[in-house]
Parts: structure tokens; C-alpha cells; sequence
């Protein structure tokens, strides 16, 4: 039984991490619901004083733009099937739960940290690091121009603080709900990675009841 649910800045490296810990652990990978390429050009129109509703709406129009996965923040992708954002949160909602019914998984995003933050069995990870050095590793791992990287690291960062308000009331930046944090820019890959991989295992053992022999 090993389960670790991933949440991951922009620019963090999740998108390696995870897949790679998820191998190390040898149980399945979960990919984020609403990934991120669309995000990078949307601006985030909230002032101070502005309703929820419309705070709501903002929110549900990027969501029904997000496609593909974070492999690249050169533009928007068009959208082939689009999402909408009470739905879809629900079914992913529900593939989480019978994720964590099987026992195993690596989850990437799909606010896994806050859904199944009252299940005890699952190791809830943030992977973040200072907005420059994301930037700077988005430019490296996705060749993105510079300006792009910046307006997806501030768009996305402000786009899931707000996905996990609206919708689990938790802030994305909360310590408790972490039970490990990395600052995934100066430490890496690989080594990400085998922390996780090694505080999972661990945490799995503190779970697994003790049989004494007689």
C-alpha cells in the first residue's frame, strides 16, 4: 500500500518528479486533470472587491481551456474537449476515491493533497520553489521564452490557489497539509524523487500493523 498525492508549483518540476516516483515505487502514475498550457495567457482578473461569482466564473471559463499536460508553455492548445469545471472536478473527484480504494498511486495535481487530505494512508507532498528559479527552470525544461515562463508562473500560481479555495476551501500554500515540502528548484530530480520515495515507504511502514509471534 503506498499512496502519495503531489501538489506541484509551476516550474517545479512535478511533471518529472512524479512520473519518476511513481516507477521507483512501481505502482501507477495519476496525471493532473487540468493541466496547464492555456493558463499561461490567461490573465487573472480579480480586484480587491470583486464578487465570488465572478471570482466563480473567471475560474470555470480556465478550467473548460485547459488541455495537454505541462510539457510545454509556448502557447495556448485548442481545446477538443471541453471541461466544465463542477463536472469535472467531480470526476476526478471520484477517480481519486478509487484510487485511493486500490491502495497504490502516484497523483499528480487534481487537488489530490486536499480531497484526500482525511485519508491517513497517503503521503501528501508540495513540490515549490521561489517564483525566479521556476521561471528560469521552465526556460530550461521547456525551452519557453522567458516572458511566457513569467506570466505562466504567476497566472498558474494565482489559478490553483484559487481552483483549491473555491472548491476544498484549503490554501495551496497551508504547511498542514503537507506532510513534506521540497524546494524542488535547488534540490534535484532525482533526488526529489528518492526523498519521496523514501519518506512514502516509511510512512507506509508506520501504517502496516506488527504481527508478534506467540
Amino acid at each position: 500500500m503506498t499512496l502519495v498525492a503531489i501538489s506541484a508549483a509551476y516550474g517545479a518540476g512535478g511533471s518529472r518528479i512524479a512520473p519518476l516516483l511513481a516507477a521507483q515505487l512501481f505502482v501507477p502514475f495519476v496525471d493532473r486533470a487540468l493541466p496547464m498550457q492555456a493558463a499561461a495567457r490567461v490573465e487573472f482578473p480579480q480586484e480587491d472587491g470583486e464578487s465570488d461569482d465572478r471570482q466563480a466564473g473567471w475560474l470555470e471559463r480556465v478550467l473548460q481551456g485547459f488541455v495537454g499536460a505541462e510539457a510545454s508553455v509556448t502557447g495556448p492548445v485548442a481545446t477538443t474537449s471541453p471541461l466544465v469545471s463542477q463536472d469535472a472536478r467531480r470526476e476526478s473527484d471520484a477517480l481519486l476515491a478509487r484510487q485511493a480504494q486500490s491502495g497504490r498511486g502516484v497523483v499528480l495535481g487534481r487537488a489530490a493533497v486536499a480531497v484526500l487530505r482525511d485519508d491517513p494512508r497517503v503521503l501528501r507532498v508540495r513540490l515549490y520553489g521561489s517564483p525566479e528559479r521556476r521561471i528560469e527552470q521552465a526556460v530550461r525544461t521547456f525551452g519557453a521564452e522567458r516572458e511566457v515562463a513569467a506570466n505562466a508562473v504567476r497566472n498558474l500560481d494565482r489559478t490553483h490557489d484559487a481552483y483549491l479555495q473555491q472548491f476544498y476551501g484549503a490554501d495551496i500554500d497551508d504547511p498542514a497539509l503537507y506532510h513534506l515540502m521540497i524546494d524542488s528548484t535547488v534540490v534535484p530530480v532525482d533526488a526529489c524523487a528518492d526523498i519521496i520515495a523514501r519518506a512514502a515507504r516509511a510512512h507506509t511502514a508506520m501504517l502496516t500493523p506488527v504481527s508478534f509471534g506467540t
